[in-house]
């Protein structure tokens, strides 16, 4: 079957200069445009360092894309993920008509609805209502097309008693409702969406991923989508990409790409005392972790229902009154989500924390396959003394559990269950 491609960038690049606003100096200015008119390749294009912002570059142009190349069919719902600078707002941008790749071209076959920055398109004096008809006429629509949806616009937007008041009086929140409303209601055959969602609530969060997928399925549209919220993205997209400074790294299906991504992150292992990133007043001092097996092994690859222990090994300022302590591990899987949490607290209500040493034995793990990561978290005198994410990272690995030769469903949610059937 043939595709229906609606969506296609060859060979996108964007370039920089650093330091300065519009494209430059006069002379780089002049250059450029004496080496075009004789039909020269912009001399520019050969120089620049590659987007990664935690360094110090050679020169003073940087290119935020570089070769970016991928399709979009028509109903697909692409994600675009990667850490922060890596070129996925620049690449929305440059889709949106925003600004112009330095490089390359976008192919597109349909009307573009962005949703980039919060207020995109908004003029503050005006209304909501008045803005609603702004954006719809800046998409290609008629009056009477957007008064017909106009009414479902605001409420979904659930701005209804603030419609008739400047948007300049709107906290980010109620902007991006109304913003968001208007990009999807207005039936564009391509949605474009950045972050911005984040600034919604949780409870409109829901509701606008609830619609975005209503858009792809149900109205055959294409939505792009960019956020850090993995979960979201699992959960939204069919297909992802994965942008490393400014090129990509890797496309494919999303839970594979997420997989990739989460993988390849600088998560620490077992040197506790090294991390610098941690809150607490340090009373207590996490020194080092291990999850060891049975057999008093470290391990980093665990069978579902075996047996297991965490052990964590910590120095204490015992010139300190430490009237009560407790010490937590939350256990959280690839996405961040938290699915078990053992506690001292638990056990014992008064653990001695003195011994500099707390190991948590744990029975027939029910993890089902996939990557973890553990947070561990003490407590002094009812105040946080140390507190670390994600580290002591470990690999529940496949095995045939119940004994039928069949292995788990991926994506089949955190927990396996011992049960039987009668």
């Amino acid at each position: 079957m043939e595709k229906d491609i609606i969506l296609k960038a060859e060979n996108i690049s964007k370039q920089y200069r650093l330091g300065q606003v519009g494209t430059g100096t006069l002379s780089h200015d002049f250059n450029k445009w004496w080496h075009a008119i004789r039909g020269k390749e912009n001399p520019y294009l050969k120089i620049g360092d590659t987007n990664d912002r935690s360094t110090k570059g050679t020169s003073d142009y940087v290119w935020a894309l570089q070769d970016i190349n991928f399709e979009v069919e028509r109903g697909e719902v692409l994600g675009i993920i990667g850490k922060n600078g890596a070129g996925k707002s620049t690449l929305l941008k440059i889709l949106s008509k925003v600004t112009a790749p330095t490089t390359g071209s976008i192919k597109c076959r349909g009307r573009i609805a962005s949703l980039l920055e919060v207020g995109t398109g908004f003029h503050g004096e005006m209304t909501g209502r008045e803005n609603v008809y702004l954006n719809g006429a800046i998409l290609g629509m008629t009056k009477k097309e957007i008064t017909s949806k106009i009414n479902d616009i605001i409420e979904f937007s659930g701005c209804e008693r603030y419609i008739d008041t400047p948007v300049k009086r709107y906290s980010s929140g109620m902007t991006v409702r109304l913003a968001f409303a208007v990009a999807a209601f207005l039936e564009p055959e391509i949605l474009v969406i950045d972050e911005v969602l984040a600034v919604g609530d949780a409870e409109f969060q829901k509701k606008a991923i609830g619609k975005m997928q209503d858009i792809s399925r149900q109205g055959g549209r294409t939505v792009l989508f960019v956020s850090h919220n993995m979960a979201a993205i699992e959960n939204l997209c069919t297909r992802c990409v994965l942008l490393e400074r400014g090129m990509i790294v890797t496309t494919g299906l999303t839970s594979d790409v997420i997989s990739y991504y989460l993988a390849n992150q600088n998560t620490v292992r077992t040197k506790l005392s090294e991390i610098t990133e941690r809150n607490g007043n340090g009373i207590l001092f996490f020194n080092s972790g291990r999850i060891i097996g049975s057999n008093s092994d470290q391990i980093d690859n665990i069978e579902t229902f075996s047996d297991v222990q965490i052990q964590l090994n910590y120095s204490i300022d015992l010139s300190k009154v430490i009237l009560n302590s407790r010490i937590d591990v939350g256990i959280n899987n690839y996405l961040g989500d938290r699915v078990a949490w053992v506690s001292s607290n638990n056990i014992v209500h008064d653990f001695d924390v003195t011994k500099g040493e707390i190991i948590f034995k744990i029975t027939n793990l029910p993890l089902a396959p996939g990557e973890y990561t553990c947070n561990i978290f003490a407590e002094i005198n009812n105040e946080i003394s140390d507190w670390l994410s994600s580290v002591m990272p470990f690999t529940v690995i496949e095995k045939d559990y119940y004994g039928t030769g069949k292995l788990i469903p991926a994506n089949q949610g955190s927990i396996l269950l011992n049960y039987e059937i009668n």
